[in-house]
């Protein structure tokens, strides 16, 4: 299969969580941001920046992507510059876990399950682009491919805890 084979079903497949796939394919179109529902095909998990770098050890940007990568076995992530936010994709069923229903992982990350929007880059925006504040640090390799929920909340915890480490010999 082909990128662009591969972009074209990631989209497709995206798009069955749209109000309208007309109206996000024109968002993808115009603006590179289309919004979508959460919690009847996917969950999303919205992490803050301070909390990824911390656990990936690293604030550069590949560096962090390169983690992300290893740690979430190559689920899909995008980052949103404007809010500081990194934005894990996992099944709709996550939502259910008690580390989310619970918020343990709160202020630092929280799930996006029923009821809940979240705005998602075209495909294919996998690099920071003029014009374009969020875009796909991780790409999604096919429909459906998401992040192992498993996965996604070890990583949280992992990021946590070196938040607490720093702040404990930082003394705040």
């Amino acid at each position: 299969m082909t990128r662009q084979e591969r972009e074209a079903a990631v989209r497709s497949w995206l798009l069955l969580s749209a109000a309208s796939a007309d109206t996000s394919r024109t968002e993808w179109d115009r603006t590179g941001i289309a919004l979508l529902h959460c919690g009847a095909l996917l969950s999303v998990i919205r992490m803050s920046t301070e909390l990824v770098e911390a656990a990936a050890g690293s604030n550069e940007p590949g560096s962090v992507r390169d983690f992300l990568e290893a740690a979430l076995f190559g689920g899909p992530v995008f980052v949103d510059v404007y809010t500081a936010r990194y934005y894990a994709l996992v099944p709709a069923s996550a939502a259910d876990r008690p580390e989310w229903r619970e918020r343990r992982h709160a202020p630092h990350a929280e799930i996006l399950g029923r009821g809940s929007y979240v705005g998602v880059p075209r495909p294919g925006l996998d690099e920071p682009h003029s014009g374009h504040f969020s875009y796909w640090c991780v790409p999604m390799h096919g429909p459906a491919d998401l992040c192992d929920p498993d996965a996604v909340s070890q990583l949280v915890a992992h990021g946590r805890h070196r938040l607490t480490t720093r702040e404990a010999v930082s003394g705040r």
